[in-house]
């Protein structure tokens, strides 16, 4: 397949997944997932053409045909049981949202998600079934930032698309596109459509503490027994560390320190808002356990992940005012403890050399990103580009990585200016989204179960914006 031709596919599929998320439930709307989805692995199969695992099935057909059958056989079977009862698809992408499949692509083993796939292919099955025989009722007239929202992430999701015709490392960018950002779309315009009720709510809290809570029981027995499941990489790390990090099912210790951390703060929203004594004991057992398993990570972006998540609970269940200066004296407070630690004084002149050290050359890969941009500043190197690109532009930089760690330089690096500042309205909309309303309500009012799940969803996403800032990139 001609590069231009898979730019060209992945452009469609975009644009696919971009429009599911704009039009009204119906046959419109059923037809551009159906075509986004089924796009995603023909792309990935046109570009992993030649890797090995590709050419074995290729040459066994026996095995592509069984493989094929079984995952037709389960998005069929998964479709079945989201026609007769919807309100399991949105349990089941948040059941197998953390679980991912070990498969080789671009030479390396990425771990994909592989459970999700499936998930958001039968959802998507079921409401194309619906919408052909008896179709939703179409959704009232959107105002301010709730109809903005869905614009901006299609056309944060076309931009990244169109950048790649560009990009230094195409497949890397086609592979971002089709096994994160066209399915995370679609799975966008599956979950507009529920209706989030007390019960599915309730739902939904019982699964991720249930999930979280057995994770951390594997990571502890990870811990105690000095022995991973997989990973290498960390494997050996632990072989020269004083410290012992665990990472239960997940490949990484981080990612498995970011779902506890998003865990954590969704199970303490229900614990402030809850008025039964039962459940406060259960909840408070849940976060006793889910703390212990990310102490286990030693993921320091999950720490401030959950710090940045608790604070915005703290603002919105009490006071935004008291909560904003516990976290600059707290901020101040890390700080100068991360400088004077081990009894010696930085000077100013230093700091940027110390910070680097603390944080294991991630300073050289932000100041690396930046210059990187400065040579292309509109557009970037293009989708996906920042390893290829740091490699080539930036070979005297001594780094442990070629990932910048660090969200905002990555797109300025490979998206530029225009990347950035789409990025950066779509976050400002996002919490703009989440947060309307939230401050209205006078002191002292009974918050709903609604103001609950809206506290936890807003908090969560501030969260995960947190960690991109320290650790994905």
């Amino acid at each position: 397949m001609s590069a231009f031709l898979s730019a060209a596919g992945v452009l469609v599929a975009a644009l696919a997944s971009a429009a599911a998320v704009l039009l009204p439930p119906g046959r419109a709307r059923s037809a551009v997932m159906v075509v986004a989805l089924v796009l995603f692995p023909v792309l990935i199969l046109g570009d992993q053409w030649h890797s090995h695992q590709i050419v074995d099935l290729r040459h066994s057909s026996g095995k592509l045909a069984a493989l094929l059958a079984v995952g037709a056989v389960a998005v069929v079977a998964l479709a079945a049981v989201f026609r007769r009862w919807p309100v399991l698809l949105p349990l089941a992408i948040v059941a197998v949202l953390p679980f991912r499949v070990p498969l080789h692509s671009g030479g390396d083993t990425a771990n994909l998600l592989v459970p999700l796939y499936l998930v958001i292919a039968g959802g998507v099955l079921a409401v194309a079934v619906r919408d052909w025989s008896s179709p939703l009722p179409s959704r009232g007239r959107r105002h301010g930032p709730v109809l903005w929202l869905p614009r901006l992430l299609a056309a944060a999701v076309v931009l990244y698309a169109l950048q790649s015709f560009y990009s230094d490392d195409f497949s890397k960018a086609l592979q971002n596109s089709c096994f994160f950002l066209v399915p995370f779309t679609v799975a966008y315009a599956l979950l507009a459509d529920v209706e989030w009720d007390r019960r599915l709510l309730s739902w939904t809290l019982i699964l991720v503490a249930l999930e979280a809570v057995a994770f951390v029981l594997i990571g502890s027995v990870e811990y105690l027994s000095r022995s991973l499941f997989w990973n290498d990489a960390v494997i050996r790390s632990n072989e020269f560390h004083t410290y012992f990090r665990v990472n239960s099912v997940f490949w990484d210790p981080n990612i498995y320190g970011r779902y506890l951390a998003l865990a954590l703060v969704v199970v303490t929203t229900a614990l402030l808002w809850v008025k039964d004594r039962r459940p406060f004991w259960l909840l408070t057992g849940a976060i006793l356990v889910l703390w212990i398993g990310l102490a286990q990570t030693f993921s320091q972006s999950s720490f401030v992940a959950l710090l940045g998540g608790l604070a915005v609970l703290a603002a919105l269940r009490w006071s935004w005012r008291w909560t904003l200066a516990a976290v600059v004296v707290g901020v101040i407070g890390a700080t100068l403890v991360v400088l004077l630690i081990g009894g010696k004084s930085v000077k100013l002149s230093d700091l940027p050399k110390r910070i680097n050290i603390d944080t294991s050359g991630r300073g050289d890969l932000v100041s690396g990103g930046l210059e990187l941009w400065s040579e292309r500043p509109l557009g970037g190197y293009g989708s996906g580009s920042f390893q290829q690109a740091y490699r080539e532009h930036r070979a005297d930089q001594k780094a442990p990585v070629t990932i910048s760690h660090t969200e905002p330089v990555t797109i300025l690096a490979e998206q530029g200016v225009v990347g950035l500042a789409l990025y950066l309205g779509l976050i400002v909309v996002a919490l703009w989204t989440m947060g309307a309303g939230m401050w209205a309500r006078a002191p002292g009012g009974e918050p709903t179960v609604l103001d609950a799940a809206r506290a936890a969803v807003l908090a969560t996403f501030v969260a995960l914006l947190l960690h991109t800032l320290a650790y994905a990139g």
